[in-house]
């Protein structure tokens, strides 16, 4: 498959599997259940995949997964609460300040001192990042980034970007070793495993018989839920085997201005038009990030 035909389904996947997050927690289902129900379906069809094409690979590449697994459990956990308390719009174009994290990452860890463009990325990033912040009469303008930062879905978010960043660099090391389809069904298969146990530890019994009776209303649902998420892991997996990490994410960023669509279209979310602005500033901040590095 083309890596840019995969860049494009990608930005087309994620923010419809937002979407489908936030009807699904809209409808009291639990963030957690909703990421294990989404690893059960994918594990059906990728588990024969690993029985057949099981990989050969040193202990390096089953450690890396295993860790793998587990953050994405964790990411998309915070990132589907993240879509319960907080507007689709808000939160997609969020995910432009995952270039920074690398940034300043590189910065502290690496001694790598950014240039001229990267800053000027920074700038783009927090000055779109004042149209996601709801305008109020109360708060002066130059509050509204502390405002934005205040909001507990914008922290969920924030959280779920960085465990995301660290799971794509771990992903694409770990796929050194194999071909991105197989990385992807074990990561699909070992996320379910790490997902069941969370969700019994969470839920008990119970608890998940009364997710089963949501599961079985919202068939529907979940079933789009797992096709857009599978289709968004493995264009992501294919992108990653053949493009670096930067370039990657940052192309990534494009599906933001999709979510403030999705989010005006589905959700009836207010301010459609500063946001658009916002999140495309934000955008090309992430853009001049990656192509100054």
């Amino acid at each position: 498959m083309s890596v840019w035909l995969c860049v494009a389904l990608r930005i087309l996947a994620n923010p419809c599997s937002n979407v489908f997050q936030k009807l699904l927690t809209g409808r009291q289902a639990d963030p957690l259940f909703v990421v294990c129900a989404t690893h059960a379906l994918l594990s059906l069809v990728c588990l024969p995949i690993c029985l057949w094409d099981l990989p050969q690979c040193p202990l390096s590449f089953w450690i890396d997964m295993v860790l793998c697994s587990v953050m994405a459990v964790a990411g998309n956990v915070l990132l589907v609460e993240a879509m319960k308390r907080s507007d689709l719009s808000v939160l997609g174009p969020i995910n432009a300040f995952k270039s920074v994290v690398g940034l300043l990452a590189a910065w502290i860890l690496l001694n790598e001192l950014p240039g001229a463009l990267p800053c000027a990325g920074v700038a783009l990033i927090v000055a779109g990042s004042f149209g996601l912040a709801d305008p109020s009469p109360q708060t002066p303008r130059r509050f509204a980034l502390t405002t934005l930062l205040a909001n507990r879905g914008v922290q969920l978010r924030f959280a779920a970007l960085l465990v995301s960043a660290t799971e794509a660099v771990v992903f694409k090391r770990a796929m050194r070793e194999t071909s991105a389809l197989t990385a992807f069904a074990v990561w699909a298969v070992f996320g379910f495993v790490v997902a069941v146990i969370a969700v019994l530890a969470k839920l008990g019994y119970a608890g998940v018989r009364t997710e089963l009776a949501r599961f079985r209303v919202n068939r529907g649902t979940y079933a789009l839920l797992f096709l857009s998420t599978g289709l968004m892991q493995f264009c992501t997996a294919v992108t990653l085997e053949r493009l670096q990490v930067g370039p990657t994410l940052a192309l990534f960023q494009i599906s933001t201005l999709l979510s403030v669509v999705l989010g005006h279209r589905v959700f009836q979310e207010e301010h459609f038009l500063k946001r658009i602005v916002g999140a495309g500033i934000m955008a090309a901040g992430a853009a001049l990030i990656v192509w100054g590095r």
